[in-house]
């Protein structure tokens, strides 16, 4: 108890010797501290929430390209095929800079997937479906924006 006294006052002394050589600069610094005002809103680096995986600035349907394309890459990496994986994360990347040719690119890449055989049929299944839902919507904005005649049955 008495080493908590003691620590209390040397404090005390500590903080009136900093104001004794601060002198009249001291009044000045703290009008200035309570003049400064706190930000309303929380930083952005501190929110939480949920994001969005694609920026919302694009068109939808090439909203559902990209959404397709990263589910087929993240199937085919879980699934070893890494370079096939890395061809389509690059050409969908490029849709960002240059639409049209990241659709030709993603068309590309969706020919060497409709080559690639897995020996389970779950999983042959399971790589069908998504290159179809790829393909499907990679058509869909190539007929949006009128780059290639697609026929539909």
């Amino acid at each position: 108890m008495l080493e908590a006294l003691v620590g209390i006052v040397v404090g005390l002394l500590v903080v009136a010797g900093i104001a004794v050589m601060m002198g009249p600069t001291l009044g000045r610094l703290i009008r200035r501290a309570r003049s400064m005002k706190r930000p309303a809103r929380v930083p952005s680096v501190f929110r939480t929430g949920r994001r969005d995986l694609v920026p919302p600035a694009l068109n939808p349907k090439t909203q559902r390209v990209l959404v397709a394309s990263t589910r087929l890459t993240h199937w085919l990496r879980s699934h070893g095929n890494e370079q096939v994986a890395r061809e389509l994360q690059s050409a969908a990347a490029r849709m960002a800079g240059n639409e049209p040719a990241g659709l030709y690119a993603l068309q590309t890449v969706l020919r060497k997937v409709r080559a690639l055989t897995i020996d389970d049929s779950g999983s042959q299944e399971r790589l069908k479906s998504l290159a179809g839902e790829l393909r499907t919507a990679v058509q869909d904005r190539f007929e949006q924006l009128e780059l290639l005649p697609f026929r539909r049955p």
